[in-house]
């Protein structure tokens, strides 16, 4: 039978091929590299003791004593997103190892040209981002077993022990529990466009259970973060030079510009996978919070920010429901915009534990070899939001979504 006699409906309209997203590990990085070629052993031996050499104030000196390398032996796109989680982890070690009252304002030329060129290949920003800190740092004791904390290891780390080791590793479950919510969002997309309800309304069903799956792999937050060490010991790590009162001027990248630059820090917000949802179920945010959730876009990897504009392009699915007069589809789809409100508000009274409630009692205890909390973040995201206000926000505006049957 030749391909041209394929029954064109049968086709599928979105892949996740198309934007290099795994059908296994969604955006997560599969299996990503945990060494360089030996030509940057300087740069992996300096990110193998980042903890130690941060807690000793010895990070700085050994930065400055670094060779200065060229990128051209980085070949592959896994040998280069490891090149920046490593260069970008040096990066907030060398400007935070002394805390906030300290920053380095000046990026040495042997860490910022190489940063920035790998940076430029990728087409990411030269800061620490969600997707070198998550989608990238992972690693399998045993690749035969599950992806489940016990059988996972971080490859890049700060200070902060067993805690960030959780919250790093949780994270990457909250994404691997995406998944299937990815996934049903692609078989959502095409359903509408085919039109199959029975199709859609599948796809709904699974989308709200994916929603519910990710609230239960944050709550493993609790079982392996302590709100004190993340609060006093691993924030200040993610802190940008965007809207950080701390360093007002920016970071000056030595032989890259002649002015200082400013980017945000890493922020959960930098995750595709709820600008994706929100997309998709047409949740429309204020104007202050999506104009942030929009410039979170720029420090995605290019092919994800394609396929959130790649959903944003696509019909309607509230005009579809609504135009169906589908009782059934108007039911799923509320079902998922309450599940993912109900993750909003989960994720809300996380971030209430661990920064809000956490700061008076990280400002009584100063460890003493550590840089310290940041003052200069205490209500603010480390992306630079007002974080509950923010949140309560994304959340609300989740719940006006919810479809009310006509007539």
């Amino acid at each position: 039978m030749e391909p041209q006699s394929q029954d064109l409906k049968t086709a599928p309209f979105l892949t996740l091929g198309r934007f290099h997203i795994s059908e296994d590990y969604g955006f997560l990085l599969p299996n990503p590299l945990k060494e360089l070629p030996d030509h940057y052993r300087p740069w992996m031996e300096i990110a193998n003791r980042l903890p130690h050499l941060i807690g000793s104030h010895q990070l700085r000196a050994q930065v400055n004593e670094m060779p200065l390398l060229n990128c051209q032996f980085l070949t592959g796109y896994r040998e280069q997103r490891l090149a920046h989680l490593v260069l970008t982890f040096i990066t907030m070690g060398y400007v935070w190892q002394d805390g906030e009252a300290q920053p380095k304002e000046v990026l040495p030329r042997t860490l910022a040209l190489p940063l920035v060129e790998v940076s430029r290949n990728l087409g990411l920003p030269p800061i620490l981002l969600h997707s070198d800190v998550v989608l990238a740092n992972w690693a399998t004791r045993n690749p035969g077993r599950p992806l489940e904390i016990r059988n996972l290891d971080p490859i890049v780390l700060f200070p902060g022990g067993e805690s960030l080791r959780g919250f790093i590793l949780v994270t990457v479950l909250v994404e691997k529990a995406a998944v299937p919510g990815i996934k049903a969002l692609v078989q959502a997309v095409n359903a509408v466009l085919l039109p199959s309800p029975d199709s859609l309304l599948q796809a709904l069903q699974q989308l709200r259970l994916s929603i519910q799956d990710i609230t239960r792999a944050l709550g493993q937050m609790h079982d392996y973060v302590d709100p004190d060490i993340f609060y006093a010991v691993i924030r200040i790590f993610f802190s940008g030079w965007k809207d950080n009162p701390a360093m007002p001027a920016g970071l000056l990248y030595e032989g890259v510009s002649k002015e200082p630059l400013h980017y945000s820090g890493a922020s959960a917000a930098q995750s595709t996978v709820l600008h994706a949802f929100d997309e998709f179920l047409g949740v429309r945010h204020s104007k202050e919070s999506a104009d942030f959730l929009h410039r979170m876009r720029d420090y995605m990897p290019p092919s994800h920010r394609a396929f959130i504009e790649e959903i944003h392009s696509a019909p309607s699915l509230r005009d579809h429901i609504l135009s169906s007069g589908n009782s059934q589809l108007l039911t799923a789809y509320n079902q998922c915009v309450e599940a993912l409100a109900a993750l909003r508000s989960y994720h809300l009274a996380m971030v209430t534990k661990y920064l809000i409630t956490a700061a008076p009692k990280a400002k009584g205890r100063k460890t003493s070899h550590l840089p310290g909390p940041p003052q200069a973040l205490e209500e603010r995201g480390t992306g630079g939001t007002a974080v509950v206000r923010f949140l309560k926000s994304v959340r609300d505006k989740t719940i006006e979504a919810i479809l009310h049957q006509s007539g």
